[in-house]
């Protein structure tokens, strides 16, 4: 009989954040998170200890998904984060910074978790309802009838993905095609309402990036046996397709605890496989150009199916079968018996293409909204980073349809915002005094911790020692080069700001963004003819950012909030 072992009582630990160990451990989680942020963030190798795929990477989803945290309060902010991420899937390393900056900066002024909690919503209602208004002066409205806006928003996405490993022009190139994808997702004709389609991302591993490309349609990948047994088709007219989810592999399905009752002298398989070719003879009836299953289709069906000029192509799994079914235009097949004449679709052509070592046959679609980004890296790890960069452009994109606007990025929108706050509040602090009863020294000394934690994730983007500023007009971003001269003329040494608007040749004045300096008001309302004329701004998404921003407050405060963490240990 095995021992028993006695229950061991819960771990309890009060205040938790008063540990060195879990602010050593937050320290050091920030450290990996703002080593990774931005263009040239350095790249993060994880792997298990024990063996397994190895990782590379610095996006925040990746990150997040293979770091393993024990200590509850890293879980809260991991999850936190993740979900964040799984909703928007752009601004997670912004979004998990903003919050390790906020609850270090908190720890450093001592003030009452409560009074925090309660300043800080209000800060945070003054940025989304700044970042909101019509004077905000680090929106702009997307104009649809250009495409400019929407190319440099996924071009800022591509960019600050180092571990894809593109050139510019690499860069350029699969811009364009994420945001030719998305477009063709978009149905010529809608009434009341937008249903997008979808952007099949098709593996080419071993090619040059630049061979990537943008099919309408669906491509399904093919043997050069089964190629060969293609015969070229052409017709004046539609060709017509049987979608099947159904098996057609012949195999009896499992009866878990039930019988089958065989009748003397007569072979299962083989009345299955009469079945298949009886279910054959009506398709050749029926005209069928094209079979296609998710799962198996026995090998005498195949060679019967063949012999009548008719193609069968099996295993396509069931991630493809909602857009074949918006591409043929029917539902899936999910019986072996009878069919109907209206449970078949149809395509507008046939063909077969090759792209580098790879056979594919070219579903045409009649009107469909569906296409097939072949998408082509020199390794592995460089293409499973390219894939999810492109799945993130392309909710990104679809974001913007939704809410037409977009943040102005290389943190200038970090920088503009602080500067804003920090005027806002020494100019109008009455408001806050009187609804939360706090002291004007408190909502200084917390204003000053939260624009210094926005300051930081902008000043998180120079990884080379450099010099941050920011000047004292627009409040934007400006990055000089290491080693910089004590005594310089910051015009000749600067060039454009963070988000690439505005240049050092204007009549600017200059401030180390850490060090201490009047507020002062920056100019809001993005003048027209500046947002015209620049051609390569850095853009965030408007949607994930502003999500991003209360994420972060919100867990610091939960965070903050925090006076015990009770653990079972057993």
């Amino acid at each position: 009989m095995s021992r028993l072992e006695a229950k061991k009582p819960s771990f309890c630990k009060s205040e938790p954040l008063t540990s060195e160990r879990v602010r050593a451990t937050l320290c050091v989680l920030k450290g990996i998170l703002t080593s990774s942020y931005g263009p040239s963030g350095r790249l993060k190798q994880l792997h298990n200890g024990l063996g397994g795929c190895v990782c590379t990477t610095s996006q925040s989803s990746a990150l997040l998904a293979n770091l393993s945290v024990t200590h509850p309060i890293l879980k809260i902010l991991t999850t936190s984060m993740q979900n964040h991420v799984s909703c928007f899937s752009d601004c997670g390393l912004f979004t998990a910074i903003l919050c390790c900056n906020l609850i270090e900066n908190v720890q450093r002024i001592g003030l009452m978790p409560t009074t925090v909690i309660k300043l800080n919503k209000h800060l945070l209602s003054l940025c989304t309802s700044y970042l909101q208004s019509e004077f905000c002066g680090c929106r702009i409205l997307v104009d649809f009838s250009s495409t400019q806006t929407l190319l440099c928003l996924v071009r800022s996405i591509v960019t600050s993905k180092p571990a894809c490993m593109l050139t510019r022009q690499e860069i350029d190139h699969i811009s364009a095609l994420i945001l030719r994808a998305f477009l063709l997702t978009i149905p010529e004709n809608t009434k009341d309402c937008l249903i997008l389609g979808k952007s099949i991302i098709v593996p080419l591993k071993g090619q040059r990036v630049t061979d990537s490309t943008v099919l309408p349609g669906i491509l399904l990948e093919i043997s050069e046996v089964q190629l060969m047994k293609i015969l070229p088709i052409k017709k004046s007219d539609t060709f017509k397709v049987a979608l099947f989810c159904a098996s057609l592999s012949g195999d009896v399905s499992d009866t878990g605890e039930g019988t089958v009752v065989v009748s003397s002298g007569v072979s299962l398989e083989n009345a299955v496989l009469d079945q298949l070719l009886s279910l054959g003879r009506q398709l050749v009836s029926d005209h069928i150009d094209l079979l296609i299953c998710q799962k198996v289709v026995h090998p005498s069906l195949k060679q019967f199916l063949s012999m009548h000029r008719m193609i069968a192509i099996d295993r396509v799994g069931a991630a493809l079968m909602e857009p074949l079914s918006k591409v043929t235009g029917t539902q899936p097949i999910g019986s072996l018996g009878s069919i109907s004449p209206s449970s078949y679709g149809s395509v507008k052509d046939l063909c077969t293409e090759k792209f580098g070592f790879k056979h594919f046959l070219h579903l045409i679609p009649n009107e469909a909204t569906i296409c097939s980004l072949l998408l082509c890296n020199r390794n592995d790890t460089a293409w499973d980073e390219l894939k999810l960069t492109c799945q993130t452009a392309l909710h990104v994109l679809q974001l913007t349809i939704k809410e037409p606007s977009v943040l102005l990025g290389g943190g200038c929108t970090e920088t503009h915002l602080a500067a804003y706050i920090r005027h806002k509040i020494c100019n109008e602090p009455e408001s806050i005094l009187q609804d939360d009863g706090c002291t004007q020294t408190e909502l200084q000394l917390l204003t000053e911790a939260f624009c210094s934690a926005l300051e930081s994730v902008a000043g998180s983007l120079e990884h080379d020692g450099g010099e941050i500023l920011t000047d004292m007009k627009y409040g934007h971003f400006w990055s000089a080069q290491p080693e910089s001269p004590s005594v310089v003329d910051w015009p000749d040494l600067l060039s454009r700001c963070g988000c690439g608007l505005y240049t050092s040749q204007e009549e600017l004045r200059w401030s180390f963004l850490k060090s201490t300096r009047h507020p002062f008001a920056p100019q809001t309302c993005l003048p027209h003819e500046a947002v015209g004329s620049a051609n390569n701004l850095t853009l965030d998404c408007f949607t994930a950012k502003l999500s991003g921003l209360q994420v972060a407050v919100e867990t610091a405060n939960l965070i903050l909030d925090l006076s015990y963490i009770i653990e079972d240990k057993n």
